[in-house]
This record gives structure tokens, C-alpha cells and sequence, in this order.
């Protein structure tokens, strides 16, 4: 169990047996290949599997129309070991993220040419990041001499090299690097020693990733823990000496798929795809056996029983994401009142009923229920994780709601909580003080609804509320905020741009840029940054390049008060107009008609599908009325 968890990926659904039957007639028949494939990505497949899957993708990609849904990315890859097997693994795994992945490989072993010379090895492609694929043996370290336990300069020298590749290739290629940990070797010079000899290889790999990830940290590039993989899977397992004496692989082809995973993972949260909720089910587990039938004395939770112990692991993983911001919610199928009688009752519950932000127990199928979750705390499915114990439950909610990641779980419940963060569902790249806070955000924001239930009308539930919006530009100390609202935000965005961090800091130290970033409060609380605004600066014309406002926020006319400054802001310069275009996706249709209902009137279709609108500044004509003070 502990070794196939990762190898086989066991928190995935088992594939059917006609697997490659579906996928050969999908290759032939293209009607919903779409769908399809990201369906059949979502198993846990074999090396094999995955190369079948993902040459059908790379075929299916030449037609762009049939994975429109999917988000294009495009990988560069740059190692000192050989990558041909990894490329289509990445494309198949990436499927399963939703994203349509390009793989383009720099020749094997040419790490520095690929970042210093003047040959490009990704001529005519546009990447959306580089992975630079390089472990221990393609560090300077092995080619000195090894002098135990006397301080060299082989750790410089190697930080240095990996700090001089990712400069270059970002600055050759205009984009970030995805850097990698270096595992260990599975074997040692001086036994439980090693770790203290200097200039020993784990002391020396310790030393590299600390002084890496540190590095990147401070940057705007990203890291993959490979170290971290290596180690939960074993060392021993992990290298293959002789496939790596044959091919220059650097590990186990039986790790692909983990591999893949975790550089998927990266991709995937750098679009703002990571999940942000989790729906758990209750009897059987967060607790064992059914309060309805076996009472509040029936039911098993708490230490001193293994079982019991086993279901409190799952709560404290459950409040340890709560409290990294990861909103929580019921569903279960059970009496309202019956369901939260251990929340209120039962001393060895370790979540309560202020922790769940949406609690949802009735008689209704679980898919309705998670969708009416979704709707009351404004989440797209994409965000949503469903954890239940019943295979047939979770096997409806896929069939149901397919966007909705849910997780097999092992008949034990000692491997739930493991299963669930081993998926991880919850990756993220940045981690803020308004990441904490978002949990509670989502609380809070049940507490808006129910207020405006009761408000005779919306706009005296808008006063009601007290709000505040503080608006002022970019500064270094929202940057990764602003990055994230940015890659994450797809309803409210009218052009769903995505910029990186190297990007904000050029808007913050341009003339050429107008910024703003958003924050509001009410008599609920803070909600932290929710909006966003770039306007490149054109003559006296502003052009509106990115728009977004966070899901917490929709419906508060947040909208009005913005635009109401922006337009402030501009006649203060002495702009004219101000420019700006709406793109349409699936997902960000609620913002079709802002621009119209701004004022705004409609100049042309800048192509088939997006539209450019202009307003003319000494005309407020078309403004509404907002509630909210600014500062």
C-alpha cells in the first residue's frame, strides 16, 4: 500500500478494461474527443497507457478547435539526463489538469548551450515555462575531488551554476524556470554519519536544496521537490542504476507517473487551477459508523482505539487545511439536525459546525447537494474536492459532476488522510497572509447571503454592509497577491491575460501603466485584495489590459466604485478615453455586458469572438449607483 500509492497513483479510479478500445475509437471518431480524453486521463494508467493517451492527445492538438476547453501550455525541458520518456507522460498527466500540454525538448546534455549560446533550442516556439530538468550528476560537485570533511567551494559553485541557468533561459526564452531538489543516494560513505561530514553527499545535497529552494523563494520561478518524491517512495526504489548505466535516466521508469504528478501540479496552480474547497462526507468518514443508527456513544472517534484514531486524522488534516486556507463544507446524505450532533456534542471531535462554511445533510443526491455548495460559496467545480467513503457515491458524483476531483480511498481508514494530501489537490506556488484567511472568507461570505435573504432589496442589503474599498497602486508587498488574483481569477476577467510576477514588478516600476490594486471590508470582516487593474498608457488614451476581481466579491457593484476611480484617475491626467476589449471563455460570461453597462459604447469586433468598447472620460453617462466608500 505505502509503495503503490504513489507508483500506481491509487487515489485515481482504476481504468476500465477497455481502455484502449475507447481510445482507438476516440482516434477515429473525434465527435467528443475533448471530453474524452481528459475522462480517460483521470485513471491511473500505466507508463503504457500514457503513452497511448498521449500520443491521441498530440494528434487530437494539430485540430486546436477540439481541445479549446483545454489551456494550451507550452513546456520547455532542459536536463543533463535524457527526457524522451518523460515528455508524453507530462502530456497525458497535464490532461488530466485540463490543460493541453506542448512538450519541447533541448538536446540531451546541453544545459548550458541551451541557456548561454546563440543556437536556440525552442526556435519559433512561445514557452510558458522552462523545466530545468538537472540532478546531482550534472552539478559541478562531481567533477571536483571529494575532500571530507574540509570546506570547499563545490556548494558555491554549484548554486552558482543553477542560478546562472535560470537567469539566462528566463531571460532568453521571456519565461520562468521550473527548477528541480535533487534526491539523495540511497546508500552512504559514512553511515548514520553522513548528514554531519562535510562535503559528504547528503550533507552536500541538504545544503544544495536549502540554499535552492531559499533562492527561488525570492524569485519569480518555481520549484518541484523531487528530493520529497524520492524519499516517500524510497531511495532504493527510486534509483535504477542500471536503466540510468543504459539511457542516462535519472531515476526509476516505475516513477514517471509521481514525477509527472508533481510537475503537473506546479503547471497547473501557476494557471490558478488548484483546488480551493473540500466537501466532506460524515459517517464512515469523519467518524466510524452512523450517527443516525448508532448514536452519539455508538460512533467511533478519539485516541486510544486505532479505528478511532484513524478518523481524527482525517479531521486534523481536514482543520490543518482549513487553516491554510482551504474552505471546508458538509454533504451527507442524513437529518439536519441528526448530523451535527457530533460537531456540538461529541468531546473528541476535533472540527466544529465554525469551521464548516457550508454545512448541506438531507436526503438528496450528493451530486445536487455539491452543486448547491458550489453555487453558496461562489466556486466553479474545477475548485471543489469530495472526499466520501462509499465507492458508490463517489463513483455517481464523477459519473455526475466530472469536474469535481474525488479520490479513492482504501478500505482502511488509517490511509484516508494520506491518500488525500498524497493527491495533492491542494498544490500551490504562493503562500500569503490572504491565503489564510480565505477559508474564513468563504464563512463570511455565507453570512452576506444570509443577510441579503433578508434585505427587503439589494441595494439596501449593499448599505447594510458597511463596505469600505481601500484602492491604490501596485507596491512590492501585494506583488504576490496581485499575481495570484491575476492567474487564478476566470469569472470576473475580461481578458483572462495572465501575468507573471516579473511582469508585475515591470507594471509597478513603469510611467507607461496605470495599477490599481482592490481591497474591501465590511461589517463582516476583511476580505483582503480582490481586485485588480492594468491600463497601458497610449497618448491620452488608457487601454484596460487586465481587469479581474475575486468570486468572493461578485454581486457588491465593487464594479461601480472601481471604475468611478479609474475614470477619476484619468481625467486627472488628462486622458480622453478609455480602451477597453472583452474576450469571452466558458467561464468568464458574467462580465459579457460590464463594459455596455459602464457606459461604454462598442467600437468594433477586434475578431470573431472579442469585442472593443471605449468611454469617453468627460462623460460619466451610463454610471450606477455604488454603496461602498472608497479610500
Amino acid at each position: 500500500m505505502n509503495l503503490n500509492l504513489y507508483k500506481k497513483l491509487e487515489w485515481l479510479p482504476t481504468p476500465p478494461s477497455d481502455f484502449n478500445d475507447t481510445l482507438l475509437e476516440l482516434s477515429q471518431d473525434k465527435s467528443s474527443i475533448e471530453f474524452d480524453l481528459r475522462a480517460l486521463a483521470n485513471y491511473s494508467l500505466d507508463i503504457n497507457q500514457c503513452f497511448r493517451l498521449a500520443k491521441v492527445i498530440k494528434k487530437t492538438q494539430k485540430d486546436k478547435n477540439n481541445l479549446s476547453s483545454l489551456v494550451s501550455f507550452n513546456l520547455g525541458i532542459v536536463s543533463n539526463s535524457t527526457a524522451f520518456m518523460l515528455s508524453p507522460v507530462l502530456v497525458s498527466t497535464a490532461a488530466r489538469y485540463g490543460v493541453s500540454l506542448r512538450v519541447y525538448e533541448a538536446p540531451y546534455g546541453q544545459v548550458m548551450q541551451t541557456a548561454l549560446s546563440d543556437i536556440s533550442a525552442f526556435d519559433g516556439v512561445s514557452l510558458d515555462a522552462i523545466l530545468v530538468a538537472i540532478d546531482s550528476n550534472g552539478l559541478p560537485a562531481n567533477k571536483e575531488p571529494y575532500l571530507f570533511g574540509e570546506n570547499t567551494s563545490v556548494i558555491g559553485q554549484s548554486i552558482d551554476y543553477l542560478d546562472s541557468i535560470r537567469i539566462h533561459l528566463r531571460e532568453k526564452y521571456n519565461a520562468p524556470c521550473i527548477m528541480q531538489t535533487c534526491p539523495h543516494q540511497s546508500e552512504s560513505l559514512f553511515g548514520s554519519l553522513d548528514s554531519q561530514v562535510v562535503n559528504s553527499s547528503r550533507q552536500f545535497i541538504n545544503l544544495l536544496n536549502s540554499l535552492l529552494t531559499d533562492k527561488i523563494s525570492r524569485t519569480e520561478d518555481f520549484i518541484v521537490d523531487v528530493a520529497t518524491i524520492s524519499e516517500i517512495v524510497g531511495l532504493s526504489n527510486w534509483h535504477d542504476h542500471v536503466l540510468y548505466n543504459l539511457t542516462k535516466f535519472p531515476f526509476s521508469y516505475d516513477f514517471l507517473p509521481i514525477y509527472s504528478e508533481y510537475v503537473c501540479r506546479v503547471i497547473s496552480s501557476m494557471l490558478g487551477k488548484s483546488r480551493r474547497a473540500l466537501i466532506l462526507d460524515l459517517d464512515n468518514t469523519l467518524w466510524g459508523g452512523v450517527i443516525g443508527d448508532d448514536g452519539l456513544n455508538g460512533i467511533v472517534i478519539g485516541n486510544g482505539d486505532a479505528i478511532g484514531e484513524a478518523y481524527l486524522s482525517v479531521q486534523k488534516t481536514a482543520l490543518q487545511l482549513h487553516d491554510r486556507g482551504i474552505v471546508l463544507a458538509v454533504c451527507s446524505k442524513n437529518e439536519d439536525d441528526i448530523a451535527r450532533i457530533p460537531f456540538r456534542n461529541h468531546k473528541d471531535m476535533l472540527l466544529k459546525e465554525k469551521d464548516i462554511a457550508v454545512f448541506c445533510a438531507n436526503w438528496k443526491d450528493k451530486a445536487t447537494n455539491i452543486l448547491s455548495i458550489s453555487k453558496k460559496l461562489n466556486l466553479g467545480l474545477e475548485s471543489i474536492v469530495f472526499l466520501d467513503d462509499n465507492p458508490v457515491e463517489r463513483d455517481f458524483v464523477r459519473k455526475s459532476i466530472p469536474k469535481v476531483a474525488v479520490p479513492e480511498l482504501p478500505d482502511d481508514p488509517s490511509y484516508y488522510a494520506r491518500t488525500l494530501l498524497a493527491a495533492g489537490y491542494f498544490e500551490t506556488t504562493h503562500f500569503s497572509d490572504d491565503d489564510k484567511g480565505r477559508a474564513e472568507s468563504y464563512k463570511l461570505n455565507m453570512k452576506r447571503t444570509l443577510l441579503k435573504e433578508k434585505a427587503v432589496n439589494l441595494d439596501h442589503y449593499l448599505e447594510s454592509l458597511n463596505m469600505k474599498a481601500s484602492m491604490m497602486p501596485f507596491d512590492n508587498e501585494g506583488v504576490k497577491r496581485i499575481v495570484q488574483l491575476i492567474s487564478k481569477s476566470n469569472q470576473f476577467n475580461l481578458t483572462t491575460r495572465r501575468h507573471n510576477e516579473r511582469d508585475v514588478f515591470d507594471f509597478l516600476d513603469s510611467n507607461r501603466f496605470f495599477t490599481l490594486q482592490v481591497r474591501l471590508t465590511d461589517i463582516f470582516g476583511d476580505s483582503g485584495m480582490v481586485g485588480v487593474i492594468i491600463c497601458i498608457k497610449e497618448c491620452d488614451e488608457w487601454y484596460v489590459d487586465t481587469w479581474v476581481m475575486s468570486c468572493r466579491v461578485l454581486g457588491r457593484r465593487l464594479e461601480n466604485s472601481i471604475f468611478s476611480v479609474l475614470v477619476s484617475k484619468a481625467k486627472s491626467e488628462n486622458i480622453s478615453r478609455i480602451i477597453g476589449d472583452y474576450i469571452p471563455t466558458d467561464r468568464n460570461k458574467i462580465v459579457k455586458y460590464l463594459y455596455r453597462d459602464l457606459g461604454f459604447k462598442k467600437e468594433k469586433q477586434c475578431d470573431s469572438y472579442s469585442s472593443r468598447w471605449f468611454f469617453d472620460v468627460n462623460s460619466m453617462k451610463g454610471m450606477t449607483k455604488h454603496q461602498i466608500e472608497v479610500n
